[in-house]
């Protein structure tokens, strides 16, 4: 059964990401708490398809993570016409736009001294790399989650030719493989089931975990969400948001 076949080889991956990772896991997580210690923020960007929404507001997650959220709206209402003779549109996705990431950074809360974490897969296009680049001018640290064997197959959209691995402090490997998918299928020409959502889901509450564990072992608290569903969390969440407003963790 496929299944079957995907657990084994998502398992593999995973245990890959345990054997290989651990250094930088720890690495990410001291660089997080030595700047939550000292004032900073950790930033969260993510243009894949799992991090913002599962590292930002979850049940056991920390509070400290902030997201940066980017969303370029363009209303331009016009009457109807059939075709526009005048010009040809062309696709303009956020992650290609050179430019677009020094607006975002000088936009945001960004400081010195604060932590960027970004996620990205292939880790080629605009957006990510020059983030990295940038905010590491700025005197951030940035860490990026990413997949090191794929980005490594492929060109670098950005002008400097670096991918988000050679453009980031501290790095993480997903451990995906190249075209990040775990099943093949005779029949059909294509691979299944990508890896790299569970891998960088797993990784960055690795890094969460050892991020806690630094903080109380300095003696603090760091402000941890309580499920909603749970007696008490109104309270404790509130009380928990109170304390990292004033502490920062």
């Amino acid at each position: 059964m496929l299944p079957l076949t995907y657990f084994q080889n998502m398992r593999n991956v995973l245990d890959k990401i345990e054997s290989t990772q651990l250094n930088a896991i720890d690495q990410a997580a001291r660089a997080i708490a030595g700047s939550l210690e000292n004032g900073g923020i950790w930033h969260l960007l993510d243009t894949g398809h799992m991090l913002m929404y599962e590292g930002v507001g979850r049940t056991g997650g920390m509070m400290a993570v902030r997201p940066v959220r980017v969303a370029v709206d363009v209303s331009n209402p016009t009457r109807y016409r059939e075709a526009d003779i005048t010009r040809t549109r062309k696709k303009a996705f956020m992650d290609e736009i050179e430019g677009l990431p020094a607006f975002i950074v000088n936009k945001s809360n960004m400081l010195s001294g604060d932590i960027l974490m970004i996620g990205s897969v292939s880790g080629i296009n605009v957006l990510p790399v020059e983030m990295a680049l940038y905010a590491r001018e700025l005197g951030l640290t940035v860490i990026a989650i990413t997949a090191v064997e794929y980005s490594s197959f492929l060109t670098s959209a950005h002008k400097s030719g670096k991918r988000l691995f050679e453009a980031a402090d501290i790095v993480v490997d997903n451990c995906s493989n190249v075209g990040d998918t775990v099943l093949h299928v005779d029949e059909l020409d294509i691979g299944l089931c990508p890896s790299s959502g569970i891998a960088a889901s797993y990784l960055f509450w690795a890094i969460e975990a050892r991020v806690v564990e630094l903080l109380v072992a300095a003696g603090k608290k760091p402000s941890i969400y309580k499920s909603n569903h749970m007696p008490g969390a109104g309270t404790h969440n509130s009380e928990a948001w109170a304390t990292y407003e004033k502490e920062g963790y």
